[in-house]
């Protein structure tokens, strides 16, 4: 088989589709002016997922990429399929612990390093358990606390 043929399974998501495409219920037997220009909505998982089999959504717990823009409670978007390389942001098992750093490699030297000064750089050497397991892709960063708190509740909910 050859290595460079594979089938292609990225989310399509709603590309195809518009507003007029969606079937709408009117009484008077007239649509309104404005629908002739309406839009069709924005997809999230289109927008932000490559590659929907390999995606995986986290919850940062730890604030060491904070000056990366990556605080407490933000959800990180990780692709498994993309390859961890010089500078990127990746979820790495170091050791039997996931952490979350920028992943940094000069000549035969490999370092994670935190961007927050409370934190110590990781090396890898021969002597550490690494694997990279994904690649951050996207930071989702909740601004109303209104919504923490409900994304918490219906998280107690689902555990009872």
């Amino acid at each position: 088989m050859d290595p460079d043929i594979f089938s292609n399974t990225a989310y399509k998501g709603t590309k195809q589709f518009t507003q007029h495409d969606v079937q709408t219920a009117n009484a008077t037997g007239f649509g309104a002016a404005a629908d002739d220009y309406a839009e069709r909505g924005i997809d999230l998982n289109e927008q932000l997922i490559m590659n929907k089999p390999a995606t995986f959504f986290f919850r940062m717990n730890s604030d060491a990429m904070i000056d990366a823009g990556i605080n407490v409670n933000d959800i990180l978007i990780v692709d498994r399929s993309i390859k961890a390389i010089n500078s990127k942001i990746i979820v790495a098992a170091v050791d039997g612990d996931l952490m979350v750093r920028r992943y940094l490699q000069l000549f035969n030297k490999a370092t994670l390093n935190p961007e927050n000064k409370k934190y110590k750089e990781v090396e890898i050497n021969e002597f550490t358990t690494f694997q990279s397991w994904g690649v951050v892709t996207c930071v989702i960063h909740i601004l109303d606390a209104n919504l923490i708190t409900f994304n918490k509740n219906a998280t107690q909910q689902k555990r009872k």
